[in-house]
């Protein structure tokens, strides 16, 4: 990270800067108290216009900054927090990263919800699901801004409880209740390592700034420390939590639970970026810890690897797209772990673009086949939904890394890094390539291609889109396609205008580790070579797929068929979800329950109902003590005093 100068930031700039999540923030208390009595076409408005402004506002903020220098700088609003020598500001930081994740996640974002306005019209939650969108938006975009860890960690928790929301929006299914309570009881592990990462960032700096931990940290010397370790492989936790990585990714695969444009928004623009940018926002922490970027790249890989084979062989539309986050993310981690920071911002970038309009499509088949997702009831659907048809094949040539568009370059240029940096992780993310290739176009083809298998009320009803829900489409199409070229290799004599960008960013760590950011290190012979090995396996992979379900006309079998051992192994996700159930989750759920038999039923009640019991039990034996007769209570009065003088006498 480059040093921070603070230039006086005018009134006006403090101010532009707080509107860009206040404005989202304010749209969700207008929808979330109007609700069920505001119109529709007004939520909608609402909702859409407030993230457009943000978007706006993002985009004035980027041309000053670049207007100024490309300095980056801080905006102090308040102390929020002091205790003891503990001082934390409510103060954005603004700098390359900061301004490229708030155009994407604000840009994208408007995009979702435009589309949102069709895809969710007919919902009776209309007004609750755009004020839950909108707070995502504000969680997000305070996490993306915020200039220290602990604001971070707040806009982390915000996207956390929001996901919650939106997975179980439809909240009176309980398998999409149980998504919901599975995403945040996961990320939840995540959060912990994330906070003890803060913890022992503060207590080994003094302080939780990005600009004076990264400064303090900068002169350390020696790596691979044990406190450096600890720190990163807390971050790295929280990481694996949002971000969906082995062992934390079973998560995002059920997130599928909530409507579609929630998945758009959480697999593109969102919720799984924050890990991959809390990673490269601390990259001089990373820098200094070469063993935790190893365990990064080889989880990244295996992550990457692992997802692809399950989405090999899903039926279900969105989970096809959803392992294929799951493994993209892996690529991103992939990157950060071989130190290619930029690649992976790369990466992050023209994922948003083509999953976003992958989820979008996928919506807009959803709805035209009367909220059908099994492919296997599909087929044939690119003469009714032509421009759903052409641009989900844009984003399937993107992802799987044709050129020239954008997840070409991304992907290409990350395998390049991968190539210099470890031979093994190269040959496992071009073995994931060829998967990714494969499964995607298989998607494709037993959704648009063949004859259609759906039933004839779904036949009658099949339509393309309307505007609100095709224009996002087509948008996002255009980024599909040209997004690349922000980051063309050397090999072709261009600029990398993305890398030129951010490498600021890495002023620290450079001055750490200067083999790392070194450029030129494979010939361009190599690199040409590389190229071709990546699109090769790319386009191998497509032509099966095609000789497979175009030419063979093959469709996958039915729920119960007889599958051989290997399919069945990939159809049933390894058996992930059942190992966690038998390993973690049932030994969880006996302990709770003989604890709640032992403590809560045993001790606890029986000791309240125990004196509870006691004082019914006395007050009835003591109420045959009050027969009304003056002798008795004469007796009893004697006796008490003749009893007081015996213990007097012989005790006291």
């Amino acid at each position: 990270m480059q040093e921070i100068v603070m230039p006086s930031i005018n009134q006006d700039m403090a101010l532009l800067c707080l509107l860009i999540p206040l404005l989202p923030l304010l749209g969700f208390i207008v929808n979330g108290l109007g609700n069920r009595k505001i119109a529709k076409g007004l939520v909608g408005l609402i909702g859409c216009a407030t993230v457009l402004a943000s978007f706006l506002i993002s985009i004035y903020l980027f041309l000053d900054f670049k207007a100024n220098g490309s300095q980056p700088y801080t905006v102090d609003y308040y102390n929020w927090i002091s205790a003891g020598t503990l001082h934390i500001g409510f103060s954005f930081l603004i700098d390359q990263l900061t301004l490229l994740m708030l155009l994407m996640v604000t840009g994208i974002g408007f995009l979702i919800h435009l589309y949102s306005a069709g895809y969710m019209s007919h919902d009776e939650g209309f007004g609750k699901f755009f004020s839950f969108l909108n707070l995502f938006m504000f969680s997000m975009l305070l996490l993306v801004m915020g200039s220290n860890y602990v604001m971070m960690f707040v806009g982390w928790e915000g996207v956390g409880l929001c996901s919650y929301l939106l997975i179980g929006f439809w909240n009176k299914n309980t398998n999409y209740n149980n998504a919901a309570k599975k995403a945040f009881i996961m990320n939840r592990i995540g959060d912990l390592g994330f906070l003890l990462g803060i913890f022992l960032i503060f207590i080994t700096f003094g302080s939780v700034s990005y600009p004076q931990v990264f400064a303090e940290a900068s002169k350390m010397t020696g790596l691979d420390t044990p406190v450096m370790i600890a720190i990163t492989m807390f971050l790295f936790i929280g990481a694996m939590g949002k971000s969906a990585q082995i062992p934390l990714f079973t998560w995002l695969p059920d997130a599928m639970a909530g409507p579609t444009p929630v998945s758009a928004l959480i697999h593109a623009a969102t919720m799984v970026t924050a890990g991959i940018y809390m990673v490269i926002r601390s990259n001089v922490l990373f820098i200094l810890a070469p063993t935790t970027l190893d365990v990064i790249a080889i989880i990244g890989a295996a992550t990457a690897l692992l997802a692809a084979t399950i989405g090999l062989v899903q039926n279900d539309i969105k989970k096809v797209l959803a392992y294929s986050t799951v493994s993209q993310l892996g690529y991103m981690f992939l990157a950060l772990g071989v130190m290619a920071f930029s690649s992976s911002m790369f990466h992050v970038l023209t994922h948003a673009f083509f999953k976003a309009l992958l989820f979008l499509g996928a919506g807009s088949v959803i709805h035209a086949m009367s909220n059908e997702q099994d492919m296997r009831r599909m087929g044939g659907l690119r003469k009714v939904l032509p421009i759903t048809f052409i641009t989900f094949l844009i984003g399937t040539l993107a992802i799987s890394g044709i050129p020239p568009f954008a997840g070409f370059f991304s992907k290409d240029e990350l395998l390049a890094h991968v190539f210099e940096h470890n031979k093994v992780l190269w040959g496992i993310g071009v073995l994931a390539s060829f998967m990714t290739a494969f499964y995607m176009f298989r998607a494709l083809f037993l959704t648009f291609f063949g004859k259609f298998r759906g039933t004839a009320e779904q036949k009658h009803h099949l339509h393309e889109s309307p505007a609100v829900m095709t224009i996002p489409l087509i948008v996002l199409a255009i980024l599909a396609t040209v997004g690349g070229f922000l980051g063309i290799p050397e090999v072709f004599g261009a600029k990398h205008v993305l890398g030129e960008y951010l490498a600021p960013l890495y002023t620290y760590a450079r001055g750490i580790n200067p083999a790392a950011f070194e450029t030129g290190a494979i010939s361009h012979e190599l690199e040409f070579i590389l190229m071709a090995v990546s699109v090769g396996v790319a386009v191998l992979a497509i032509i099966i797929a095609y000789f497979m379900y175009i030419k063979k006309e093959e469709v996958p079998a039915e729920e119960g068929a007889h599958l051989a051992p290997v399919h069945n192994l990939l159809y049933n996700k390894y058996y992930i979800d059942e190992l966690y159930n038998t390993l973690i989750v049932r030994p969880v759920m006996w302990l709770s329950h003989t604890v709640y038999r032992f403590v809560d039923v045993v001790l606890v009640d029986g000791l309240v109902n125990g004196v509870g019991k006691f004082v019914i039990l006395s007050g009835r034996t003591l109420r045959y003590a009050q027969s009304g007769a003056i002798s008795f209570y004469l007796l009893v009065m004697v006796c008490s005093i003749a009893l007081i003088l015996f213990l007097n006498f012989f005790i006291g």
